[in-house]
């Protein structure tokens, strides 16, 4: 029997559903999700201080976002956007944490108004940061760990990456920092994403706090906290287990004990800035089969394209897919699941094995509540999708209505079409 994944409703619910809001749309399941963001905060709550800030960019909706805020999330942002959204659900000051890099002024400026931690990218961005807005009370450094630390095929390899500053150059950025009025430090790092095995991130821990050790002993300054990045993955397929997040606590307490005993250091409050995990497993993209092709493969055509979920097309992401109401059904068909943009990358399956398809049939991709509707676009004119939510009493709402052809449009100017045509 293939392994299957639970559906948010029953069949007949999101047959209803579908009658109300035309596919394709996103749904999130509120009261997992929250469930989810607050069994983090508990494992780690050893950790005085521990704040997991909810990466924006993978669900950036402000109802998901205050839901998280109102559950004891911080907001980690990395564009004017972010922050905007973050401020218009009140959260603000220490509770954002602003990760950019190739950063305009504007965007720092707007960081230091709202008294967000500002963690930067580039040894040079000290001078510009100085330059623009001024050198904040506290500072972070994103670390590129290079060599000493493996990537996954999200992110790439560390020396291959755009993101951070050498080892080498954290020394001269603190200085520099330092001298310049910088009194409370920080420390980052991400070199990892959606990964399931522990130790990626006790390794990420552990090559932290001995950097925090290093830099102590050079130049004398203490560290407020550590931010592990976030990269904490999902199960994607049915089979993959989820990571224990009561066990990664545990071992990443004990990396704690280890790497500070007998160096006299107060212990740093441990940052974390996980999105996927946080709203990946419960978002779903619900979308129609419309069409049905035959060549050399077999293709179902969806009303759903690659411009709703990119990572598929983007990086041949594996997201599971069931046949709303043949979801025991026997996978004896081998389908291209396919959208309509003029890429032959617009695909959500590739010779995926599955129950018999008919037009009409609606198909749920599963978790696709972590960067789904946010990473969509518009080419080809596709519009985007509406956003719905769950409620823990059964009820949906609209948390984002879909794009009008008046949407796509309200950015031309007419009247220059006028004048040059």
């Amino acid at each position: 029997m293939t392994a299957l994944k639970d559906l948010p409703l029953n069949p007949q619910q999101l047959t209803e559903l579908a009658r109300r809001y035309p596919t394709p749309f996103y749904l999130y399941t509120e009261k997992e999700m929250l469930q989810n963001a607050s069994r983090l905060l508990k494992a780690f709550e050893w950790n005085k201080g521990f704040t997991q800030f909810f990466a924006v960019k993978a669900l950036p909706n402000p109802v998901v976002m205050k839901l998280l805020a109102h559950v004891g999330l911080g907001m980690d942002c990395s564009s004017i956007a972010e922050l905007e959204l973050s401020s218009s659900i009140g959260v603000a000051g220490e509770r954002i944490m602003f990760t950019s890099n190739n950063t305009p002024a504007p965007e720092y400026h707007r960081a230091r108004e709202l008294g967000a931690v500002i963690n930067l990218d580039d040894l040079t961005q000290v001078s510009y940061l100085k330059e623009h807005v001024g050198i904040p009370e506290l500072i972070s450094f994103r670390l590129n760990p290079g060599r000493k630390l493996a990537g996954t095929d999200i992110i790439g390899k560390p020396v291959e990456a755009k993101f951070g500053l050498t080892s080498e150059q954290l020394r001269d950025a603190y200085q520099f920092a330092k001298a310049c009025g910088a009194t409370r430090f920080g420390l980052h790092t991400m070199p990892i994403s959606n990964e399931l095995e522990r130790s990626y991130f006790v390794g990420t821990v552990r090559l932290l706090l001995q950097t925090v050790r290093e830099l102590h002993a050079e130049l004398g300054i203490l560290f407020e906290f550590i931010n592990m990045g976030g990269g904490i993955g999902i199960p994607y397929r049915p089979e993959e287990r989820p990571l224990d997040l009561e066990l990664l606590s545990k071992e990443i307490e004990q990396c704690f004990q280890a790497e500070l005993s007998g160096s006299n250091l107060p212990v740093p409050k441990l940052f974390m800035e996980c999105g996927r995990v946080i709203t990946g497993p419960y978002g779903y993209l619900v979308t129609r089969a419309i069409h049905t092709k035959d060549i050399y493969r077999r293709y179902i055509g969806v009303d759903a394209t690659m411009a709703n979920l990119m990572r598929p097309g983007m990086y041949g992401a594996y997201h599971h897919i069931s046949v709303v109401g043949k979801e025991h059904d026997t996978p004896s068909e081998t389908y291209d699941i396919v959208g309509s943009l003029c890429e032959n990358n617009d695909k959500f399956a590739i010779q995926r094995r599955m129950p018999p398809i008919n037009v009409g049939d609606l198909l749920v991709i599963h978790d696709a509540g972590a960067h789904g509707h946010s990473m969509g676009f518009n080419y080809n004119g596709k519009l985007r999708s509406a956003e719905l939510l769950l409620r823990p009493d059964g009820s949906v709402v609209q948390i984002r209505r879909a794009e009008t052809l008046l949407d796509y449009f309200a950015t031309l100017d007419f009247n220059a079409l006028n004048t040059i045509v």
